[in-house]
């Protein structure tokens, strides 16, 4: 069996602009511009518009992003990769350029390159979703090239065909029931959402996401998360706008009633977002209860280790979260909710989860991820 007979993997999932970074009020207009171009179709003159923004902001991650989708979608490969590599080495702590290397060099089928890429973008956020299912689609990849080559060596193995007939079921479309034919491939990146009348504070900032692809750093990944646009009105859950505070925030939120257990662990997950943009470390760690599984392999201590140092090297924070839903049964509460999150400059956009439960009077936090 050779390897041009295995059923190709889809293209991996690639986040936007949109979904893996927030537009600032201050360049929304040249952001909007740019993308409602690509989403018309008219790729040269959004790629021609976003040079002459970088020629006077080269750092400018948001642009630089959405240059790099441009790049992909015109078939600029190379270029592409060029720039979400830069992008890598320019802003480090962004979880998302290093996801769309991953596609990018998934879709030249140099899945080793993929892989180093997804894992870099897993150490930098290892709660990102989307990258852990992206390198999951490498791996099996990579063990079809294992399974051809096995049967290249040795075409009397009866073991190896089975294996390779599970992974052609798992993403082929007709594929077992739950299962995705592999990654959807990418679209272009959507219209920044519009801007609230009331002016959102202007805040430097680096950010971390996760995400999307990109999704974010709404995506147009497989399913890539799509911002929703300012409401006018008041919609059921309004977004909260956490502008950077000095004076420290509760620990955590208190039940006042009891009455409704919805709306006080909603009010534990703002507590949670202001205690984070004001700097508070402690309050902040406090709205995490004592059997918080921090991501990955790392351990409390670690965890909390790495987010003290996070949050004090940043000047100022400010987190925004939109969608907020809240489902509470009995002493447990799951909150989803769409997160925008600027420091020092950067800005990133993610979708999160949270999985709270009451101790005593108070929700605390025991899971946390993103791109979910």
């Amino acid at each position: 069996m050779t390897h041009s007979r295995l059923p190709v993997l889809g293209p991996l999932r690639l986040l936007t602009l949109a979904a893996a970074l927030m537009f600032s009020t201050a360049h929304a207009d040249e952001y909007s511009d740019v993308s409602q171009l690509v989403r018309a179709g008219k790729l040269p003159e959004a790629l021609s518009k976003a040079d002459q923004y970088l020629a006077t902001k080269p750092r400018d991650p948001q642009m630089r992003f959405l240059k790099g989708v441009i790049q992909r979608d015109t078939g600029k490969t190379t270029d592409a990769i060029s720039t979400f590599t830069r992008l890598t080495e320019d802003f480090p702590e962004l979880p998302e350029p290093y996801n769309n290397l991953a596609v990018l060099y998934a879709g030249q089928s140099q899945f080793d390159k993929a892989r180093t890429a997804l894992e870099m973008a897993i150490r930098t956020n290892p709660s990102y979703a989307t990258a852990h299912e992206n390198l999951g689609d490498v791996y099996a990849k990579l063990a079809s090239q294992a399974y051809n080559k096995a049967l290249q060596l040795d075409s009397s193995n009866a073991g190896v065909p089975p294996k390779l007939a599970l992974i052609r079921e798992l993403f082929s479309p007709t594929g077992a029931k739950g299962q995705r034919p592999g990654p959807a491939a990418v679209t272009a990146p959507t219209a920044p959402a519009p801007v609230a009348t009331k002016p959102a504070p202007t805040l430097p900032g680096p950010v971390v996401a996760k995400a999307p692809v990109v999704n974010t750093p709404a995506t147009t990944p497989v399913p890539a998360p799509i911002p929703a646009p300012v409401a006018a009105t008041p919609a059921a859950s309004p977004s909260t706008v956490v502008a950077p505070a000095t004076a420290a925030v509760a620990p955590a939120a208190t039940a006042a009633s009891g009455a409704n257990p919805s709306k006080d662990a909603e009010a534990a997950v703002h507590a949670w977002a202001k205690a984070w943009a004001a700097r508070d470390v402690k309050a902040y760690l406090a709205s995490y209860g004592k059997d918080f599984d921090p991501p990955g392999s790392m351990s409390r201590v670690n965890w909390e280790e790495e987010r003290r140092m996070r949050i004090n090297s940043k000047s100022k924070i400010s987190i925004k979260l939109e969608n907020l839903t809240v489902t509470a049964s009995g002493n447990t509460a799951v909150a989803k909710f769409r997160q925008d999150y600027k420091a020092n400059g950067l800005a990133v956009s993610s979708r999160k989860t949270l999985d709270l439960v009451k101790n005593g009077d108070r929700w605390q936090i025991v899971k946390e991820s993103t791109g979910t």
